[in-house]
């Protein structure tokens, strides 16, 4: 999410409820983050408590609706008049660069920060008028969180467990995260991996519909990262709606049902991971290196002419890569050619993201 920034500036002084505030609403939200492996128990836990919340017709119902959303400091437009919906059940990544308004955002449809205009409705109700009942069904799980001083596992859960008003059973919750041996054990004493378990129980505990998560494996190593997504698609199974924000790619890849972009202000592509920003319809590229001693001019005419080269590499562009690739294949066995390294791919989420936030920061001036 943003960082530093103008926007954080503004916000203290213009909103009533400051950054510490926000801080101190959120005391009580844990990270939802693992390091250890192990969480399959309570992913096959969590398909088997699957609920009515995942059916087709609770995922077409709107969690979140955001209609002409603005948010003016003075005369810097941090949010341009943009328009999300989130449907019941699913993974919504939000994805833009630091400054985009993506915090902004964010804290806005978590009750954290006011708006200069629009419509925001989430779970039925407008974030800026929400009673205590409201935000017993909502979770903002942050990136980073530090266990209660003093406390053990099961006394962490039960202080948390007060500040909602049906939560979780506690003995059920440390089990769900596979803590049971470590119940009485000290939160600070916990390895890291233990303390990951314990920030999931934590988020859990409260059992809200709708769970904010703020770049949940920033600083994970890749095996840490997947077992952080098992545990995020679990919750899915559990019937829960995720608003994901996140700069990894691949993360809202594998775990979106659809993905927004924002980039200065403003809402500049919407879509499933494989179409965002017309994905599905872009040139593929054909790459393959030539066999010493094959010159580039000795390929097909129609591939010569889309081909450019890089690294030793002959890059091909194409529309048809089906066709292409049968011709390229034709004419490498009539010369008896092995092309070992050849490799055919449509521009990768990256790429497309890359794309569409460089060109509309470029175009806003910021």
């Amino acid at each position: 999410m943003e960082t530093g920034g103008n926007n954080r500036e503004h916000s203290a002084s213009h909103d009533g409820s400051s950054s510490s505030n926000v801080r101190a609403t959120s005391g009580r939200l844990s990270a939802l983050v693992c390091r250890a492996a192990g969480w399959e128990s309570w992913v096959v836990e969590a398909s088997a408590q699957q609920s009515a919340g995942s059916s087709p017709a609770a995922r077409s119902e709107v969690a979140i609706s955001v209609r002409g959303l603005r948010k003016r400091y003075g005369s810097f437009e941090a949010v341009a008049g943009i328009e999300v919906e989130v449907r019941h059940g699913e993974i919504f990544a939000f994805l833009g660069p630091n400054g985009a308004g993506k915090t902004t955002t964010v804290e806005i449809l978590e009750g954290f920060r006011s708006r200069s205009a629009g419509e925001v409705s989430v779970l039925g109700v407008d974030p800026a008028h929400a009673d205590g009942s409201w935000r017993n069904r909502v979770g903002a799980v942050l990136q980073e969180s530090a266990p209660e001083p003093g406390l053990t596992v099961r006394e962490c859960l039960r202080l948390y467990a007060g500040y909602y008003e049906a939560p979780r059973e506690i003995e059920e919750t440390i089990a769900l995260v596979g803590l049971e041996e470590k119940a009485d054990s000290l939160a600070e004493r916990l390895s890291g991996g233990q303390r990951r378990r314990l920030d999931v129980a934590l988020a859990l505990i409260g059992d809200p519909e709708l769970i904010f998560l703020d770049e949940p494996t920033t600083g994970f190593d890749p095996s840490a990262r997947r077992a952080a997504w098992s545990v995020i698609a679990g919750l899915r199974s559990l019937g829960k709606t995720v608003f994901l924000t996140t700069h990894y790619m691949d993360e809202a890849e594998n775990l979106a049902d659809r993905i927004a972009v924002i980039a200065a202000g403003r809402i500049v592509a919407e879509g499933t991971p494989q179409t965002l920003g017309g994905r599905e319809t872009m040139s593929a590229r054909i790459t393959f290196t030539l066999p010493a001693g094959v010159a580039d001019s000795e390929l097909p005419a129609e591939l010569q002419a889309r081909s450019g080269k890089a690294n030793g590499r002959l890059t091909v562009e194409s529309e048809r890569p089906l066709p292409d690739l049968g011709l390229l294949a034709q004419w490498a066995r009539s010369r008896n050619l092995d092309l070992p390294d050849l490799d055919v791919r449509r521009p990768s989420l990256e790429d497309v993201y890359l794309r569409l936030t460089e060109d509309n920061v470029q175009a806003d001036g910021r």
